[in-house]
């Protein structure tokens, strides 16, 4: 319960704070309307196809990603292995763009196969992110069960502190640095392109499904508490540009949620937040979506109703279910006499050792720093891009 009203209170507040940009929310009704006339412009495959297209570039550019900042070498700094039953856990920092770094940690099996399944676990606005014993736990249970997992800091969270979250670019770098993490995730060894996977909470549910919707990379996604068509994530890291509305394009969460088709999706609501809803308006419209694609085994929401904003085990459980069906993972490694989880084996470190960057290995002095400094790096590579 702590879990899930620190991740609501984080939210609330960032909500609160960023509430005048880009309207972060309209009223349900309206959520209602919008979604039978986004309905209303497709009636098959190709007719949705054209419209993801047009989303998808109309999301890029109010990113500020279109075009994408030329790639520049992750370089990876990895270190810090710590052994435990059945996986084994590292510190990483990879470079997104030239000298700012994104920040995480790479839990793999202990016994890693010759093919494995990845699996990228960005988090929310939750005070320790992705030191939270929850984000810990799901990476640990996910390794276990055979895949390789990456999981990040939000831009302004923990190590990754080069810009503050509330910097102006937070959501081109935000959304970048998922792509890059990506890039990350298949680059090593042994990581099977088509057996990957996404899942985050709250603001790493915006991450998840954004992501899985502009990166067909992404084979397998599972956003929790965060599809709404009325309520569209409130921080600037998720609404404060105009990715959801142009001259181009019209938009919401839920739309973008099923630009996943035909990849199975699942979709992971409560009752005691904006998902509420979900059931019977949301989930709907994108089930409607898969019927086209001939997918609708491809596409579930699990609602827990009496429950509010988390990543509780009661929210974990069906996403390490669906991550086995789909990635083919070993949920018998893990799984309980009764059906369940056993999430026992897994140790929440303490925060020092999760740590890439320490007093005897510091982030190198010359990385860019401050609005300014990065703002010139991101605008570098866009150039370079732009030239080719």
């Amino acid at each position: 319960m702590r879990i899930g009203l620190s991740l609501f209170l984080v939210g609330a507040l960032c909500a609160m704070a960023h509430a005048k940009s880009d309207h972060p929310h309209q009223s349900e009704e309206a959520a209602r309307e919008q979604l039978a006339a986004f309905a209303k412009t497709f009636h098959t495959r190709e007719d949705w196809e054209a419209r993801a297209r047009r989303n998808r570039e109309g999301i890029l550019r109010g990113a500020n990603l279109w075009p994408l900042p030329a790639g520049c070498p992750l370089n990876p700094v990895i270190r810090g292995k710590q052994k435990r039953k059945g996986y084994t856990v590292e510190n990483v920092a990879i470079e997104s763009l030239p000298g700012f770094y994104v920040t995480g940690n790479l839990y793999r099996p202990a016994e890693p196969k010759k093919s494995t399944a990845g699996i990228l676990c960005p988090h929310g606005h939750s005070k320790e992110g992705r030191l939270a014993e929850y984000t810990q736990t799901r990476c640990a249970v996910l390794a276990r069960m055979g895949a390789v997992v990456f999981a990040w800091d939000m831009v302004g969270w923990n190590e990754c502190d080069q810009v503050k979250h509330t910097d102006p670019n937070v959501l081109t770098l935000q959304h970048y640095n998922s792509m890059r993490a990506l890039d990350f995730l298949l680059s090593l060894d042994g990581v099977d392109a088509e057996r990957v996977g996404c899942t985050g909470e709250s603001g790493g549910g915006t991450q998840t499904f954004l992501l899985t919707a502009l990166d067909d990379r992404i084979k397998v996604a599972a956003p929790v508490v965060m599809v709404s068509a009325h309520f569209f994530g409130g921080c600037q890291c998720e609404s404060g540009m105009p990715i959801h509305k142009s001259d181009r394009h019209e938009t919401n969460n839920c739309d973008i949620a099923a630009m996943a088709a035909p990849r199975p999706l699942l979709v992971v609501s409560c009752g005691k937040d904006w998902t509420k809803n979900l059931p019977g308006v949301e989930f709907p419209y994108i089930w409607n979506v898969y019927r086209l694609f001939g997918a609708i085994d491809k596409v579930a929401n699990t609602h827990v109703l009496y429950e509010g904003h988390g990543y509780e085990y009661s929210k974990r459980l069906p996403v390490y279910q669906w991550m086995a069906r789909h990635l083919k993972l070993d949920l018998k490694a893990v799984e309980l006499p009764g059906g369940g989880v056993d999430e026992t084996d897994v140790v929440v470190e303490d925060t020092p050792s999760l740590h890439v960057w320490t007093d005897d290995h510091p982030r190198p002095k010359d990385a860019p720093t401050g609005t300014d400094a990065v703002a010139k790096v991101l605008e570098g590579q866009k150039a370079k891009a732009e030239k080719k």
